[in-house]
């Protein structure tokens, strides 16, 4: 199964995962974002569902992609593009392929800091 993890990572994990990666240790595909809002405000629902219909299916037109997910075709050009600009999807020729079978999604949600009187 090829498998992408999307999670939130702070900047210096970020680099730490760079700089073993350089030293030739795995990372595996990971696709991070630096906050929890951002992560959601990339993956929206119309989103997710459109990643849930070129899961495993490889390289689509936009076209074909605005048919699996029953949608105008310029809408999801526009949604098409976050994903792109994000990482999650990528582009094949004149297409669009999201290259994995399956998706993880892991990240921790923290307390809020208490506020003192």
């Amino acid at each position: 199964m090829n498998t992408v993890t999307l999670g939130v990572s702070s900047r210096d994990a970020v680099k730490d995962r760079f700089m073993r990666a350089m030293q030739g240790e795995k990372q595996g595909n990971l696709i991070t974002f630096e906050t929890i809002e951002l992560l959601l405000k990339v993956l929206t629902l119309k989103r997710w569902d459109i990643l849930r219909a070129l899961t495993g299916v490889g390289p689509v037109s936009i076209r074909e992609a605005a048919r699996r997910v029953n949608r105008d075709v310029k809408a999801v050009h526009g949604d098409v593009t976050a994903l792109l600009n994000a990482g999650i999807l990528q582009k094949e020729d004149n297409k669009i392929v999201f290259p994995y079978d399956q998706v993880h999604v892991d990240f921790t949600l923290e307390a809020a800091e208490k506020k003192s009187a």
